[in-house]
């Protein structure tokens, strides 16, 4: 980037002092780095440098700019470092592995990323997901049914026994992966959000399940996406290794990041008792309220790294090719020049501009594939379980409740709730 750390255009992450622990408290740690400059240096887990960009503005250039790769190989004369690619070698994932993490539809670009969001996207249009309404809430139903059979003295963890169970379900059944299968996809994608000292251990045998998986389907096709990709195969010529890396890419993205929504909000509803009546009082104003949770609370906290492909001056900040920039979504989403008192929830907000004013989803090229299908499962899971539990409450203080220090991600351990509200904490 062109100018020095504490310039004009841009400053060092340490100006005013030092900042609140990002892993430990994400937001006010994103905010602090917002409010010091445009962009702000920091070191990567691999060491490299990089320039994180906090505000609504620059967020949204960064996100939107071509200029701006998601590949570090788009970068002419392989000026950009592989970050991703060095963080999983120094974690000793084998080489053969490395692509299936790291060479999927979110790490490309250009021509070869339409090709394949292309061959993915007639499976989340609005109209299918619409078409899928019915089906999560019939799901949705059967889970809250069976909170009271699990509970423990009238307590039950919501991201157990709802939150993660939902839209694993939900996004297997779409996919194709059999129901049999599915606690261990959740035991292999739960390993890979939390123990990544064995990395290894847990990519190899979920791949070769995926090849095995898309190998029975190749033989005995069935109405789901993975028999659809395999018709498309010829014509687009998606190999075998792009296939499992779509499927696993899929199953992941499409179930973690909803259910960790999912627990953020119902926490975030339960703790502002005056939101909490409003949609209560008015479930047609959940759709709204779910923007504004996934404003607030959502639980993807930074993008994925971008690269820059060529010298960019956007006024706000000048980057050089070979940089790399991480957009801080967190940052934006509660950048009070965006948004009027940022830091407060309020589920009636209203915004001048049409479509979605945060940047949860992202935006752009790789804006988030899977958005609407979120939206339908948050806006039917949340009405049903406030409707059909009007004592809900949380077991705990919201003090005692545990966030995991996950590098990027906002996501609680456990989220254990009184379901008939006797004995219940309220905010």
């Amino acid at each position: 980037m062109s100018g020095q750390p504490g310039s004009k255009q841009h400053g060092s992450a340490e100006a005013g002092g030092a900042p609140p622990n990002i892993l430990t408290d994400p937001h006010a740690g994103y905010a602090h780095l917002r409010e010091q400059a445009a962009a702000c240096p920091m070191r990567s887990l691999d060491g490299s440098l990089m320039w994180v960009v906090g505000r609504h503005e620059g967020v949204r250039s960064v996100l939107t700019d071509p200029r701006f790769a998601n590949d570090p190989a788009s970068v002419p004369g392989g000026g950009a470092p592989r970050m991703q690619v060095n963080a999983m070698r120094k974690l000793g994932l084998a080489e053969d592995l490395i692509p299936y993490l790291a060479d999927t539809l979110l790490d490309s670009d250009g021509e070869s990323h339409s090709r394949l969001r292309r061959l993915v996207s007639p499976a989340f249009t609005a109209r299918r997901m619409l078409a899928l309404r019915p089906r999560i809430e019939r799901l949705t139903d059967e889970l809250l049914d069976g909170l009271e059979a699990h509970a423990e003295d009238g307590v039950a963890d919501f991201l157990s026994l709802f939150a993660y169970p939902l839209p694993i379900t939900v996004i297997c059944e779409l996919v194709g992966v059999p129901s049999a299968d599915r606690p261990a996809w959740l035991r292999w994608t739960h390993a890979l959000s939390f123990d990544q000292e064995h990395l290894g251990e847990t990519i190899g045998p979920l791949v070769d399940y995926t090849h095995a998986l898309v190998d029975r389907r190749r033989s005995r096709p069935a109405d789901d996406l993975i028999s659809e990709l395999i018709r498309a195969r010829d014509g687009d010529r998606l190999t075998d290794r792009e296939l499992v890396t779509m499927v696993l890419s899929l199953v992941i993205a499409g179930h973690d990041t909803t259910a960790n929504f999912l627990a953020n909000s119902v926490w975030a509803l339960l703790t502002h008792p005056d939101q909490l009546a409003l949609v209560r009082a008015e479930p047609e104003l959940m759709p709204q309220a779910v923007q504004e949770l996934l404003r607030w609370c959502g639980p993807v906290l930074v993008s994925r790294m971008r690269y820059v492909t060529e010298d960019a001056d956007l006024g706000w900040a000048a980057f050089q090719a070979g940089d790399a920039v991480m957009a801080a979504l967190s940052g934006a989403n509660q950048d009070p020049r965006e948004f009027a008192e940022a830091d407060r929830l309020d589920v009636t907000r209203q915004h001048e501009n049409r479509g979605e004013a945060h940047v949860s989803f992202g935006a752009g090229p790789h804006y988030c594939l899977g958005a609407a299908l979120a939206r339908h499962e948050a806006e039917i899971a949340l009405n049903r379980l406030f409707a059909r539990r009007p004592g809900l409450t949380l077991a705990v203080r919201p003090e005692e409740l545990n966030w995991q220090p996950v590098s990027g991600m906002r996501k609680l351990e456990r989220l254990p709730l009184r379901l008939d509200g006797a004995g219940g904490v309220t905010a």
